[in-house]
């Protein structure tokens, strides 16, 4: 629990993927998963997908977050709506920096923050609120390649509604820091009738749970998602989930790395998804700062 009760906070969303932000440049907040969960919570609470503390990252109790310090001064601690840390967030990279940016703790259009899942840069493109940011969401890799490189897949997802005589769907699973599971939707399936309020089922069963993607190809280097995230349930938008939706549809089309830019289509609006050199990845997309006020930490 926060030992104190009034708390500033911004609201802000990244292609409706929705966060709240907590400034903590003190250092002192004591952000346990209880208090997220009730921040996070749409009717007695802000609402969220999740909740990040900004932080210097000098200031984090975590080692591997304190030894990227030197490159990255403000840590994204990012926390799951239902209380569980987490190493990454795409969306939330952009609303974070966006923040960063607004609030004058970093003037560059390039610079770098700290999370679980490694230093990652950030680059704005253009300026005011139609800004896009890009994230370099660094390196990636299949979790078995030797699999993925034979059968096209590593892993089946079955949904709850989908009767269990039917056979599961044919899964990729990719680590961009945090797991996903990528199914390529049959020809059959309507992206759109999928029942995501509950977790499919992924088999084998991941070790730490998995986000898991269903994608839809639109046209050349255009796909359709829609993300059930660990922890969270079906959102609107997942910036890992995306990158890792784009860089299995490119696989499965025969390239082993994106060799052009892929547009994704989610249900909160559009994002970029590009190949950098040294297998790394890079997002980009909009951010938006909707709001700013002050909780009662102990009215929640």
């Amino acid at each position: 629990m926060a030992d104190m009760t009034a708390q500033r906070f911004t609201k802000g969303h990244g292609t409706e993927n929705d966060f709240v932000l907590l400034p903590d440049v003190d250092g002192r907040l004591d952000l346990d998963a209880d208090l997220v969960r009730r921040l996070a919570d749409r009717r007695a609470g802000i609402g969220g997908d999740g909740v990040i503390r900004v932080v210097p990252t000098a200031s984090s109790t975590e080692k591997a977050v304190r030894a990227q310090a030197d490159r990255a001064p403000w840590f994204m601690d990012y926390r799951n709506a239902d209380g569980s840390v987490a190493e990454m967030c795409g969306n939330g990279t952009r609303v974070f920096a966006a923040y960063l940016r607004r609030e004058g703790l970093v003037r560059a259009d390039e610079f770098e923050i700290a999370t679980r899942g490694g230093t990652k840069g950030i680059r704005f493109e253009g300026r005011g609120e139609s800004a896009t940011i890009a994230t370099n969401m660094g390196p990636w890799r299949f979790l078995d390649s030797t699999k993925a490189e034979a059968d096209g897949f590593d892993s089946m997802v079955l949904l709850r509604d989908r009767p269990l005589a039917e056979d599961p769907w044919s899964a990729l699973s990719v680590d961009l820091g945090n797991p996903h599971t990528v199914v390529a939707l049959p020809e059959s399936v309507d992206l759109a009738t999928l029942d995501l309020f509950h977790a499919p089922e992924v088999r084998p069963v991941p070790t730490h749970g998995t986000n898991i993607e269903f994608v839809r190809v639109i046209g050349s280097a255009h796909i359709a998602m829609r993300v059930h995230e660990r922890g969270v349930g079906e959102t609107r938008s997942c910036g890992t989930g995306v990158c890792a939706a784009a860089l299995a549809t490119s696989f499965w089309s025969g390239h082993s790395e994106p060799t052009q830019d892929w547009t994704v289509d989610v249900p909160g609006g559009r994002l970029r998804v590009r190949g950098l050199p040294d297998h790394e990845v890079e997002l980009a997309g909009p951010a938006a700062l909707v709001a700013d006020g002050t909780v009662d930490l102990s009215a929640l």
